[in-house]
């Protein structure tokens, strides 16, 4: 099959024939027909992922069809339109059996830890447990637009921090996941504040349903201008870049008993940060919360919100290419790549 294959960080990705992969006993292979491109797979390029060996296929935002079932697999057939979260739980322990396979001890993340859907086909473990069966009206790229972000954003501000209606909800940094936040926040009944420094992602965050913007450029305190606006502080915070600047901005836009959501993944300096502790989390009596992934029976609620028109996917993906422009949009990430999701939608040879 071809795949993107990179044999050094920060390096070519070349397309290249790959070996088919084999198909787990209790698994299924599917057919990627659309996988997006997204900051968690800039960082694995860049070798920031410790979980990443080389020669490595990335891709984790992907959807296709069943291709193959293993003779354990019993829920799926060749043919089905599917989606999988990137974290695979094994189903068994008892994270997985509690609801929880994001923190599954034997866990396996797809583009990381194995390798991945920029590819023509991608291996799925345990599929009875990890695969999500494809609505009809739900077309491949907007499942891959979904991908890590939309299914992330939903856990980390609706199944951790409890978002509520007329809920002030600030999410600070613009890209997918801060965008997929926004979406879903504006679709349950909140108030939403996006906070960026890029024209173009403000402008679609007010598209998306945002009710008010900040242009960190143009104030000196990103915290106080968004206490002012929201009249008090936000309910509920979304560093949603993961650098140290937005993550202490972010603490700094709540509200006194307000919930702070870890979305953006903190890489190099940024994974230590210094805390306020007395000053920010003691005093405001603030409530700090990690999210990273979703379990795939929560994806069906995703479904239920696109199914009663209350949001669309498909409005996230702003670009979609080949296989080949792989590359490209990995190097486009070391700046700013633009407003949306990327997605591949040409993968078959």
């Amino acid at each position: 099959m071809k795949a993107a294959l990179i044999s050094q960080f920060d390096g070519p990705v070349e397309i290249a024939d790959v070996p088919d992969p084999a198909c787990p006993r209790d698994g299924a292979i599917v057919a990627v027909r659309a996988c997006g491109v997204c900051r968690s797979d800039h960082h694995a390029w860049k070798g920031a992922d410790p979980d990443v060996a080389l020669p490595h296929v990335m891709g984790h935002e992907f959807a296709g069809e069943v291709l193959e079932a293993g003779p354990e697999c019993h829920g799926f057939r060749p043919g089905d339109r599917v989606t999988a979260p990137f974290i695979l739980g094994c189903g068994t322990c008892p994270d997985c059996r509690g609801g929880e396979p994001t923190v599954c001890a034997y866990q396996q993340v797809i583009g990381f830890t194995a390798w991945g859907a920029f590819a023509e086909r991608v291996a799925v473990a345990r599929a009875d447990f990890n695969l999500v069966r494809l609505p009809e009206t739900v077309d491949y790229a907007a499942a891959a637009g979904m991908g890590c972000r939309v299914t992330t954003a939903f856990r980390g501000i609706v199944d951790r921090a409890g978002l509520r209606p007329g809920e002030w909800l600030a999410v600070h940094g613009c890209g997918g996941v801060g965008l997929s936040a926004i979406m879903i926040g504006a679709a349950l009944g909140a108030r939403v504040l996006a906070v960026d420094v890029a024209p173009a992602a403000l402008s679609m965050a007010g598209e998306l349903g945002a009710n008010a913007t900040l242009d960190a450029r143009t104030v000196a305190d990103v915290g106080a201008a968004v206490r002012e606006m929201t009249g008090g502080g936000a309910q509920i915070s979304v560093d949603a870049l993961g650098v140290t600047e937005t993550f202490e901005n972010s603490l700094r836009s709540l509200a006194p008993l307000g919930r702070h959501v870890q979305i953006g993944m903190p890489v190099g300096r940024h994974a230590a940060p210094p805390l306020p502790l007395l000053e920010l989390v003691y005093a405001r009596q603030l409530t700090l919360h990690g999210t990273r992934g979703i379990g795939a029976h929560r994806f069906a609620a995703l479904f239920d919100m696109i199914a009663a028109g209350r949001m669309d996917p498909g409005r996230l993906v702003t670009r979609r290419i080949p296989l080949s422009g792989v590359e490209d949009a990995l190097r486009a990430m070391d700046g700013h790549a633009g407003a949306g999701v990327t997605v591949i939608d040409k993968l078959q040879a």
